[in-house]
């Protein structure tokens, strides 16, 4: 688990909102074990998908190859900085939202990098983008309308984990 300095510039408003408008965004969900077997999920406070149980993730800045994506990701939202090497690639999926960051019906487009990560114990607080986290089995998982639909994706398809 190294440190590295961010390449991540964060985009006006309203180009952002151009660029969710016209393109998709390119990002990464890390599918996070422990060790009894449950999966992280946190409590989204932003668009897309706000209100819902999701595993943690990010989008990939320009100029932020996938490694430094994913150490950013996991040191934003976990507070812990794990490498790309520490994972295991699950696959590419595709989310459509009706809506987006700005709340407006413009909609989003993901393209999403998957990765399954198994950490040991580890203290999580709420960030910026969760209000809460909790570990779940996948069996709570997809019985619980509160997780998004995405997110049960992940644990609907045999990804060998």
């Amino acid at each position: 688990m190294e440190k590295t300095q961010s390449k991540r510039r964060w985009i006006e408003p309203e180009i952002f909102h151009c660029i969710i408008k016209h393109t998709p965004l390119v990002s990464i969900d890390i599918i996070i074990r422990n060790k009894e077997g449950k999966y992280l999920l946190g409590l989204r406070k932003n668009r897309p998908a706000k209100g819902f149980w999701f595993v943690p993730g990010g989008r990939i800045f320009k100029g932020e190859t996938i490694e430094e994506a994913f150490r950013n990701i996991t040191r934003n939202e976990l507070g812990i900085e794990f490498n790309k090497s520490d994972a295991k690639f699950l696959g590419v999926f595709e989310h459509f939202y009706d809506d987006n960051f700005f709340g407006e019906d413009t909609g989003t487009h993901y393209i999403v990098n998957a990765f399954l990560l198994e950490i040991g114990d580890v203290e999580l607080k709420p960030d910026i983008q969760h209000e809460a986290f909790r570990w779940a089995t996948r069996e709570e998982i997809l019985s619980d309308n509160k997780v998004h639909e995405y997110c049960k994706d992940y644990f609907r398809k045999n990804l060998h984990y």
